[in-house]
């Protein structure tokens, strides 16, 4: 048998072979994967509407409406009415002013602008420390809730706002009022109905 002599022209064509075999697997993984990442991403979002708005009984997706904030960002805004009557705004919003960079969070809005509750979306804030933003990892979203943000100051105390921020997570913190301001200054604009 012919020992065959590795020449640059081999490598380069076992390599281009190698390269496309492994395209086309991760290719395949990602259609395999898709259709469960969205399921997963959807019955995300409904988890956090029915966590941050009253019982309702439309169709709350249909009411779904996207506002452009800049080139990357936007606002999606989605209102629950329950026989008829409006019940809450529930409002995905965002800061990119996070520690480790955007992230998303839901906040639920009574007709009269009181917030109802806040989820996380997404983040990616240190664990043990900016992810305690998370009701799960602590008691920090609670002081959000059946509050105004007409008189309770939509910032953390050492800024002069009403927020107690996590302990060693100020940065965190104060991303978390920024996405809360948004979403409420939105609501505003929007009387807080759907138009």
């Amino acid at each position: 048998m012919a020992k065959t002599e590795s020449t640059f022209t081999n490598m380069v064509a076992t390599m281009v072979i190698i390269m496309v075999l492994a395209g086309l697997s991760l290719a395949g993984v990602v259609n395999l994967t898709a259709d469960a990442i969205a399921k997963s991403e959807k019955e995300k979002m409904e988890s956090a509407l029915k966590e941050v708005l009253p019982p309702f009984d439309n169709d709350i997706a249909a009411t779904r409406k996207e506002v452009k904030v800049n080139e990357k960002d936007k606002l999606v805004l989605y209102f629950a009415k329950k026989g008829g009557e409006d019940v809450g705004v529930a409002i995905e919003t965002f800061t990119n002013k996070g520690f480790s960079g955007n992230f998303r969070i839901m906040v639920g809005f009574r007709p009269d602008g009181t917030i109802i509750n806040t989820s996380v979306l997404e983040h990616h804030e240190t664990p043990g420390l900016g992810d305690k933003m998370d009701v799960k990892k602590s008691k920090f979203p609670n002081q959000f809730k059946d509050k105004s943000p007409a008189d309770f100051k939509l910032q953390v105390k050492k800024d002069g706002g009403s927020v107690d921020a996590i302990t060693a997570a100020t940065i965190s913190s104060r991303a978390f009022c920024d996405a809360v301001q948004r979403a409420y200054d939105e609501f505003v604009k929007q009387g807080g109905k759907q138009q």
